[in-house]
């Protein structure tokens, strides 16, 4: 491995431990505030982070200019299916643990895939076992084996997930025809500013609930919206697919992690179990690619 895919593979591995840590913030921060009001500051928050960048991009001729009404329908598109995941994740967030949102929210991999068979993509065995073994982990993480004690929180997630798989899906398209960073600015900014309309109309906002929560919103909004998302993009420019995958399903690991060592969360034998089964699952669906036989144009 050259230095420059050591260095793609390391920045990965750093987005996924911000993002995987984020869970916990996200957490933490609704012990202060409802779950549209987090959404709300750190989304905007994140939005705005990414503005200096974006106009540096401009500046050295980085970013190519876009249409001023294909980028605000594109960011407003991405925006909505965005704010539909986040909300569903955050709310199941009320009711799970920080490791078991990180996880579940993994599949959003398995189903990317599936749901681009629809799109005319193709997609082979290992894509169908993968999920097998996901959607068995969650089955063990969520329920401990049985059909009575399923934790809803983990299915409000798991529905989540299926609008991140859209939301995926989505940015595919869209990204061809906007710059990549501006279209993130500008869809959490829609995402954030549904949440505030979504947490004026259901929560109370108090600015003493949002000063007690300022460490999980800045972390939320400037660490995983925009330091993610600004690492992701600069190391996959020099990552193969195959280990940005793979590295990225780390994670639900970081979020167990933190939520035993921060919110001293409980880590069973059944719920170790699931966490494995579900990470070799999201492994498993990329097989192909590791193996280097995944066909042009599959899912």
């Amino acid at each position: 491995m050259n230095k420059q895919a050591l260095r793609a593979d390391l920045l990965l591995l750093l987005t996924s431990c911000v993002w995987g840590f984020g869970f916990v913030a996200q957490r933490s921060g609704m012990r202060f505030v409802g779950p549209f009001t987090f959404n709300a500051v750190r989304f905007l928050l994140g939005s705005a982070s990414l503005i200096p960048l974006i106009l540096f991009r401009k500046h050295t001729g980085a970013a190519a200019p876009a249409p001023k009404k294909a980028a605000l329908l594109s960011s407003c598109i991405a925006g909505t299916c965005l704010f539909v995941g986040v909300s569903l994740q955050q709310i199941g967030l009320l009711f799970t643990t920080a490791g078991n949102c990180g996880f579940i929210t993994g599949l959003y991999m398995v189903l990317t895939l599936v749901f681009g068979i629809f799109l005319g993509k193709k997609t082979g065995l290992p894509t169908w076992i993968g999920g097998l073994f996901t959607f068995s982990g969650m089955f063990f993480l969520s329920a401990a084996g049985r059909l009575d004690a399923i934790n809803p929180g983990d299915l409000i997630t798991a529905v989540s997930a299926v609008f991140w798989a859209f939301h995926v899906l989505i940015i595919d398209r869209l990204v061809q025809q906007v710059d990549p960073l501006a279209l993130a600015s500008g869809q959490f900014a829609f995402c954030g500013a549904y949440s505030l309309a979504a947490a004026l109309f259901r929560e109370q906002v108090a600015a003493a609930s949002l000063i007690d929560a300022l460490i999980p919103i800045l972390y939320g909004g400037l660490g995983s919206v925009g330091v993610g998302y600004t690492l992701q993009v600069i190391a996959q420019k020099h990552a193969p697919p195959a280990h940005a995958a793979i590295i990225l399903c780390l994670e639900g690991v970081f979020a167990a992690l933190g939520g035993v060592l921060i919110l001293s969360e409980p880590l069973g034998r059944g719920t170790l179990l699931g966490f494995g089964l579900m990470f070799c699952g999201m492994v498993g669906t990329q097989w192909d690619v590791i193996a280097g036989r995944r066909p042009k144009g599959a899912a």
